[in-house]
């Protein structure tokens, strides 16, 4: 997706005539159905006069230019991207990265300065970080980057209302490597950005390598698990962006100089469905322990948590813990404990099975924040789907402010799933009655794909066939049947049943001697045989396919009189939600909602109750 495509003389013209932010105005409308804000209208008017003029300036009047570019699998958008050839008739593309900053201070971590932006001071990226991440993205996923014949990309920023100043902290010399690699050009640096902008793109020819950038395919999005593999082996694969990259250099900061267990610093990370908190984690481990720091990973997901250890072996697999391993660690024993998934952390870490004489009565949030120097929580507040869970920013915060503790908190924004579809993740939050949010009508032209099935034989029809053809997809399901203990022969029971089709639920976690070829619970959403069973939201929560299909059941539906949703706790099977009373409905909309947001290219849907299915095909244009 990109907001405006073409020729360097269209663009000029456009600028020129004032045309050019109304422009970029109408397809960020059709695009995502509500208008952009004043100020970022504002921004796009003066960055590109600005940019335009060096354009011109420059005698790039052949060359191809795009605008306001989504990164492929995000929803991340590149300012200004120029494509042409070189004078040796190379294909060559430039980022360039605008920015209306005017100062900025220094920041104690890595990567980042504080500017004013948005109404107050905040630490950002620096410029040149920041489009070095973006080059670096496009090159592992646009495949005009990387394939036999790559397009050459180079990368700057250009502050065109900064003025130039050598001691200024944007060139202190813990940016000179980055400097140098993707430079910054302030208000007083145009010849030095015409020169670089000459130096890759003057042999012109832009509209065949603009061609070439948006037709060719992108890299398959790489698997959260695998890349695990690769991290805890030292090679990074993910790049962070903007502030995901932010929140990696807070905690290595924090990691770098709390050296006191009683002086704690707590760091806050809230992000819906897809927005990277997991990737950030991973990277954060494997970067800490190789710094000789004692990292823990702690879940309340013995899924997550035990695909996890699988995948990276034994020997790693002692750092990867649960959110109630730390009753009775000592204060400050571990360096670093990246709490993911902590909307799930629970009132305490006493169970059924735990002995009369070790019960705690210590709140687990505690036990967390006491066990570490540097708590790192990654959170979701709507992903609360059992009334036990009782983890939540609000939490979280007061508990930190009750142990005196420095507090960082920040917020994800940039979808990574759904093909990088923010739109997907707010209509269903709309839909579901979860939040309002501007995306009211799913329009159908983002490349994520939503389908609805007439049954659940078709639906498994259609994520089998993507299955078979090398793709990560799973059937999954409202709690509405119940669950079975294995036959005697370790076999499943096919327990859920609509009309005369019939599926085995996952196997229990508990269960054990299961027939060949049937994964543990733990390791469905990672077996290629997981395909064979469904799964419901605590198996797959956590977890993201390139597909899943979703069998929505009658324990939530859409009342047309009253135009509310309904819980129907008489339809479901979950004990532990039934009894949540007033809380059913809320619970197990947040269900539907994680099972909606699984899918990476593609969710499809089968409904059991027809209003409800009307309901939705409502709010499809």
């Amino acid at each position: 997706m990109r907001l405006y495509s073409g020729t360097s003389k269209e663009f000029i013209e456009d600028t020129v005539q004032n045309r050019i932010a109304e422009k970029l105005k109408e397809s960020f409308q059709l695009y995502f159905r509500y208008e952009p804000s004043r100020q970022e209208v504002a921004s796009w008017r003066n960055s590109l006069r600005a940019m335009c003029l060096v354009v011109e300036h420059t005698g790039l009047l052949d060359n191809g230019i795009i605008l306001e570019y989504q990164l492929p699998l995000t929803s991340r958008r590149l300012d200004c991207l120029i494509c042409g050839k070189d004078q040796s008739g190379r294909d060559q593309a430039a980022i360039i990265e605008l920015k209306q900053w005017e100062k900025c201070t220094d920041s104690d971590t890595e990567g980042t300065v504080v500017t004013w932006v948005g109404g107050a001071s905040r630490e950002m990226l620096h410029p040149s970080v920041q489009v070095g991440q973006y080059a670096m993205y496009l090159q592992d996923y646009h495949a005009a980057f990387y394939d036999s014949n790559p397009i050459g990309l180079s990368a700057c920023s250009y502050l065109h209302n900064y003025s130039f100043d050598p001691r200024d902290p944007i060139y202190h010399p813990k940016f000179v490597q980055t400097l140098t690699n993707y430079p910054l050009f302030t208000a007083d640096d145009v010849p030095k950005l015409q020169n670089f902008l000459a130096a890759h793109l003057s042999g012109g020819k832009g509209g065949e390598v603009l061609r070439r950038v948006e037709e060719s395919t992108v890299r398959p999005s790489k698997k959260l698990m695998d890349h695990v593999a690769q991290m805890i082996r030292g090679q990074k694969e993910y790049v962070l962006l903007d502030e995901q990259m932010v929140v990696y250099q807070r905690v290595l900061a924090a990691a770098s100089t709390t050296s006191d267990a009683r002086k704690r610093t707590v760091v806050l990370v809230k992000g819906g469905p897809g927005t990277g908190k997991s990737v950030i984690a991973i990277n954060l481990m494997a970067d800490l322990l190789s710094r000789g720091l004692d990292a823990h990973y702690a879940t309340g997901s013995r899924a997550f948590t035990t695909t996890l250890r699988k995948v990276i072996g034994n020997r790693g697999s002692a750092q990867f813990k649960y959110f109630n391993s730390y009753a009775e660690a000592k204060p400050g024993q571990v360096d670093v404990l990246i709490a993911d998934e902590a909307h799930r952390i629970r009132e305490n870490s006493s169970n059924r099975y735990t002995p009369k004489a070790k019960r705690s009565v210590t709140p687990q949030i505690e036990e967390l924040i006491g066990a570490s120097k540097t708590s790192v929580f990654f959170i979701d507040d709507r992903q609360i789907v059992r009334p036990g869970e009782v983890g939540s920013s609000e939490l979280i915060l007061a508990t930190a402010k009750k142990k005196k503790c420095a507090v960082h908190e920040y917020k994800l924004e940039a979808q990574f799933r759904c093909s990088g579809s923010d739109a997907f993740v707010n209509w269903i939050d709309n839909t579901l009655g979860i939040e309002r949010t501007a995306n009211i009508l799913w329009t159908g032209e983002e490349k994520f794909e939503f389908k609805i099935f007439d049954s659940p034989g078709s639906l498994e029809r259609a994520i089998r066939s993507h299955a078979d053809a090398g793709a990560t997809a799973r059937l999954v399901a409202g709690f509405c049947w119940p669950w079975s203990d294995p036959r005697r022969d370790g076999n499943l029971v096919e327990d859920v049943v609509v009309g005369n089709w019939k599926r085995p639920w996952n196997a229990k976690p508990e269960a054990t001697h299961l027939a060949k070829g049937i994964p543990k619970a733990v390791l469905w959403a990672n077996d290629p045989a997981g395909i064979d069973q469904v799964g419901c939201v605590y198996t797959a929560q956590g977890f993201e396919f390139d597909y899943v299909g979703l069998i929505f059941g009658r324990d939530l539906r859409y009342d047309f009189d009253q135009k509310i949703w309904r819980g129907y706790p008489e339809e479901s099977n979950d004990s532990v939600v039934k009894r949540s009373r007033d809380r059913f409905t809320d619970l197990v909309k947040n269900t539907y909602r994680v099972l909606l947001s699984r899918g990476m290219k593609g969710c499809y849907v089968t409904f059991l109750d027809k209003d409800t299915e009307k309901f939705f095909r409502s709010r499809i244009e």
